[in-house]
């Protein structure tokens, strides 16, 4: 990443083509896994795709009635954490601490601290990666004495969509 301030998922807008954000963040997922060494099975990669559909944040429960309703089986709820937390291992989602829920992360090759924009009114999280937020948190933290053991933060605000209507 670079020194400037990046928006890894820029909003969508008007022509967005949100089955090729799926397809991409599929590729790269099994590309990555295949690279590791980490098996990225059919219900790992099924969820994965679920947590993509959409570019609000996802929680483990509107995922495992989707499986249920898509698949036509019923599946266990343990099964669809287990998944997510593999795919959260993987770096390819991130958890949004405060809905409990998770987003496909746009970047999952690249190390970063997760900092998202989570809009009040239609739902939607924009993940940013800014070095100076970053080194903001690394820097107070190390005064303090404190080890960052996951640097999340979460902004609530109105995205500027949902400012236009």
């Amino acid at each position: 990443m670079s020194d400037t301030a990046e928006t890894a998922s820029p909003a969508p807008g008007h022509g967005h083509d949100h089955a090729h954000c799926v397809a991409d963040a599929l590729t790269r997922a099994e590309a990555l896994c295949a690279e590791r060494g980490a098996r990225l099975t059919a219900l790992r990669r099924r969820v994965l795709e679920l947590v993509w559909s959409g570019h609000r944040p996802r929680g483990a429960y509107a995922i495992l009635e989707d499986l249920s309703q898509q698949d036509g089986k019923a599946t266990a709820p343990l099964t669809v954490y287990r998944a997510l937390e593999f795919l959260v291992e993987q770096g390819l989602v991130h958890r949004i601490e405060s809905l409990n829920a998770y987003v496909g992360c746009p970047d999952p090759g690249a190390v970063h601290s997760g900092q998202f924009l989570v809009c009040e009114r239609c739902g939607d999280a924009d993940e940013i990666d800014d070095p100076g937020i970053r080194a903001a948190i690394q820097t107070s933290a190390a005064a303090r004495g404190f080890r960052i053991q996951r640097p999340t933060v979460e902004v609530r605000g109105v995205c500027k969509a949902c400012q236009e209507t």
